[in-house]
């Protein structure tokens, strides 16, 4: 791909990776839109490559599909998912005046993703003698004391938003999150304001293809957002899969917090 392949990115456009199976990975569809080109350009390079390196398997560029809202029912469409490496050398060849700069932008979501991983995997080492059994005993009660700390301010916000949060518990579903639609009215804003909020804050992206709406990684991550999944019957007997972005009572005290400070 060429220098006159690469356009702006929308400026707040975030790289999108995922944990798949324990590991960091990438979609194609996602890689496309950062970097604001065609899907199918994406994919012929993907060709190329994995047609020129063979050893390049399915570990660092796995085939997957999925089905669009704009296609007839039942027709589905290829995408890759790809790890670390192969997302280096698939975008070694994109060139322009910003294209480092998106590079750089997705290595280090990749590079942040990886840090949260490792950091849950981490187990800390048990002591090896009385001193050490001392010095961690220390650790931990100024950690608790620090934490005390942090609890006694949250209550005190969550004592000055009770009136709006008790709003909330009492329209939140069974399962404690809210549709984009019924979180709106529980900020008493209307619903395109929210969505233009959530868009232009990195709450939230639409990938190119479809009408549905995701949350960003790190937004599930921190349990503002969570996805719900639907199963529905076409009339032709087909399955289709809907995703539905909610937002979590915890999503909504932040939402509100954002706001009133806007």
């Amino acid at each position: 791909m060429t220098g006159t392949d690469m356009q702006s990115a929308e400026p707040n456009r975030q790289p999108v990776v995922r944990m798949v199976d324990g590991e960091v990975r990438a979609d194609s569809r996602d890689v496309a839109a950062f970097f604001k080109k065609a899907h199918g350009d994406v994919l012929r390079a993907i060709d190329v490559i994995v047609g020129t390196r063979p050893d390049l398997g399915e570990r660092d560029f796995a085939l997957s599909s999925y089905t669009s809202d704009l296609a007839e029912a039942g027709r589905s469409y290829r995408c890759f998912t790809m790890n670390f490496f192969a997302f280096n050398v698939l975008v070694m060849g994109f060139t322009g005046s910003d294209a480092l700069d998106y590079k750089i932008r997705y290595a280090r979501e990749f590079e942040s993703m990886q840090a949260e991983l490792q950091r849950r995997a981490t187990v800390p080492a048990l002591p090896q003698s009385f001193a050490e059994a001392l010095r961690l005993a220390a650790d931990k009660a100024e950690e608790n004391e620090r934490l005390t700390g942090q609890v006694r301010q949250q209550a005190e916000q969550i004592a000055a938003h009770a009136p709006k949060l008790q709003a909330l518990a009492r329209i939140a579903e069974a399962d404690g999150s809210l549709c984009i639609r019924d979180a709106a009215k529980s900020l008493q804003i209307r619903p395109i304001d929210l969505k233009n909020y959530l868009v232009a804050n990195g709450w939230i992206y639409k990938r190119p293809g479809t009408k549905e709406w995701s949350a960003y990684q790190p937004k599930l991550g921190s349990l503002l957002l969570r996805h719900k999944t639907a199963t529905i019957l076409h009339e032709d007997g087909h399955d289709r899969i809907r995703t539905q972005v909610r937002v979590t009572p915890k999503g909504l005290a932040r939402l509100a917090e954002e706001m009133a400070a806007a």
